[in-house]
């Protein structure tokens, strides 16, 4: 079954989206209970709920994103600046079904694969992906975690090689520069990914269409498995509603 999952991003108390990853480049919605009581009342099964001024290293949100939970009915996906023990336990600590460990995390990976090992299903990990041409035509993917870029690089293949051994359970993959662009989903990071693991993947960045989502949706069902899509800028510019997207893709 192919889940789609409406985002609702949270800076400085108020919803916004970005694009490509940059703070400065926010637009603000409105208030984060009302935005994912919205995606709730229009038939969402997820709600994946970011703490950006935690991924930022700019502040915490967590208490309103635990008022937030504690309002829903639905299973939330929280993700934002969780690195290490204090902001997972923080993160689990607010009722979420699930909790995305932050790119950054990875460059720690005897950590994350410590907590991968203790919490299994109620993790996944956040591999934000830059993919570079290089010279011979070749595509290179490398980590540029959004908030702290200098922390990545690491070798996207390495990485999944070594979270998989670990036993991770699901990856949130996004191409930072589709990130809230409109331009489409990287289909080729997503077929690049199917050869490398076996392991459910929640697909995020760059959904424009309902062709979009039906594109990642014929992926489900095979192994690896593009599980669901993260979709934000589309909804709430108007390009589909959350209702058709769920019947486009059911």
């Amino acid at each position: 079954m192919f889940t789609v999952l409406p985002a609702v991003d949270v800076a400085l108390g108020r919803a916004v989206r970005l694009t490509q990853g940059s703070i400065d480049g926010e637009t603000t919605y409105g208030a984060p209970l009302d935005i994912a009581l919205e995606w709730q009342g229009d038939g969402a099964s997820w709600v994946h709920l970011v703490d950006l001024d935690a991924a930022f290293g700019r502040g915490s949100n967590t208490e309103l994103l635990g008022g937030v939970i504690g309002e829903l009915d639905i299973d939330v996906e929280l993700a934002g600046g969780i690195d290490d023990d204090t902001s997972l336990n923080h993160a689990l600590s607010t009722g979420c079904s699930r909790a995305v460990l932050s790119s950054v995390a990875v460059s720690t990976r005897e950590w994350c694969c410590d907590v991968i090992a203790t919490y299994g299903e109620r993790l996944a990990v956040s591999l934000d992906v830059l993919a570079v041409d290089s010279t011979s035509g070749d595509t290179r993917y490398t980590l540029a975690p959004r908030g702290a870029p200098h922390r990545g690089g690491g070798d996207l293949f390495e990485i999944v090689e070594q979270l998989d051994r670990a036993g991770c359970e699901r990856y949130v993959v996004t191409d930072v520069t589709r990130d809230g662009t409109l331009h489409g989903p990287n289909m080729e990071l997503y077929r690049v990914l199917a050869d490398l693991t076996m392991t459910p993947i929640v697909a995020s960045g760059g959904v424009s269409s309902l062709a979009d989502l039906t594109e990642l949706a014929r992926r489900a069902g095979k192994r690896p498995t593009v599980e669901g899509a993260i979709v934000g800028k589309a909804l709430y510019a108007g390009r589909f509603t959350l209702g058709e997207a769920l019947a486009a893709t059911r």
